[in-house]
């Protein structure tokens, strides 16, 4: 049985399909210029379709945001959001309460469960330098018995994220930002306590590798009901199973098998995403992932009623102050800087 299963018709964009038990991830990669006083781009705005900007011009886009580039107040319900930013800060604020600015290699995890509001601003905060953002953020799915779970919002910050590095004989590295799993006997730091990535047995993994030029990786076997793909999103190529295979590609992996990637002659980047499948019906509708057209109408009647809390921050795209820093501040107060 071969390890690999290259989906060649999953040119890797903007959003990339995933398995069971994640939803999706979308890829933000923006070339922002310097900032202006109000964080955002200092260039001219015109000949855009500000409020949904997601053609690519000028090396960024503006998203669903008019002043600040990103994603102003929008609900969720039924799944978790876990944001990777790799470059760049991102502005958070919800409807619980909560608030922070993260980036520069943070993760944001965030069981939005029986619904939030929540936004994410991406704050051009260099005013005499470009601002670069570059970001995954992928949708993890929550088993029925779990998506009426209070929402809850947890950090895990650059410094504390484990590593893990393989030295190949030729002495080059690869590296493995542990941001969720178990690998060469490291452990993930824990997820919020709602995720189907709580508990072990479900062998959630979101690794983060970057393999230097001919470097190598292995990957132990799992399990035969193991759903694990690789996105491989910017290198030269990568060898597996001995086959040669570019940048820009899905490749669904054998969860069963042991397997050896080998790197090319470049630098090269991927995500890996791997679980044990949640093997629930699905029924969705935008930012509400339900197990059920009842449920999925209910939800729609309780959000038009309560919007899940409100918004109490006054407008819909708010950013922190330039110099904020990265923080986080919770719904019962407590606070955690970096």
């Amino acid at each position: 049985m071969s390890a690999t299963n290259i989906l060649k018709n999953q040119q890797l964009g903007f959003q990339w399909e995933t398995e069971d038990p994640f939803l999706i991830t979308m890829y933000h990669k923006d070339n922002y210029p310097e900032g202006n006083d109000e964080q955002g781009p200092n260039v001219s705005l015109a000949n855009r379709e500000l409020g949904s900007d997601f053609t690519l011009r000028d090396g960024f886009r503006m998203y669903h945001g008019k002043t600040v580039p990103g994603f102003p107040a929008h609900p969720h319900r039924g799944f978790e959001t876990v944001t990777v930013v790799l470059k760049g800060f991102v502005d958070h604020f919800d409807s619980k309460g909560s608030a922070g600015r993260y980036g520069d290699g943070d993760v944001q995890w965030l069981t939005t469960g029986s619904g939030c509001q929540h936004t994410e601003m991406f704050p051009l905060v260099h005013k005499d330098q470009p601002n670069p953002l570059e970001l995954f953020q992928i949708w993890l799915n929550l088993p029925a018995k779990s998506k009426a779970a209070e929402p809850e919002y947890k950090m895990l910050w650059n410094e504390d994220i484990p590593n893990v590095q393989f030295r190949a004989e030729n002495g080059q590295k690869t590296t493995v930002k542990l941001i969720a799993g178990c690998l060469q006997g490291k452990h993930s730091l824990e997820p919020t306590r709602a995720s189907w990535a709580k508990d072990k047995i479900n062998h959630v993994g979101i690794l983060h590798v970057h393999m230097e030029p001919n470097a190598t990786l292995v990957l132990p076997a799992v399990s035969e009901t193991l759903n694990r793909n690789l996105y491989f999103y910017e290198g030269d190529s990568v060898n597996i199973d001995g086959e040669k295979i570019s940048s820009g590609h899905r490749l669904k992996l054998a969860g069963s098998q042991e397997i050896t990637i080998t790197s090319g002659n470049s630098d090269c980047f991927f995500l890996i995403l791997e679980g044990e499948p949640i093997g629930e019906r699905v029924v969705q509708y935008g930012p509400f992932v339900m197990s059920s057209e009842q449920e999925l109408q209910e939800t729609f009647r309780e959000y038009q009623r309560t919007k899940f809390g409100g918004w109490q921050w006054g407008r819909l795209d708010p950013v922190h102050d330039r110099n904020a820093g990265r923080f986080a501040r919770y719904a019962d107060g407590t606070i955690e800087k970096r």
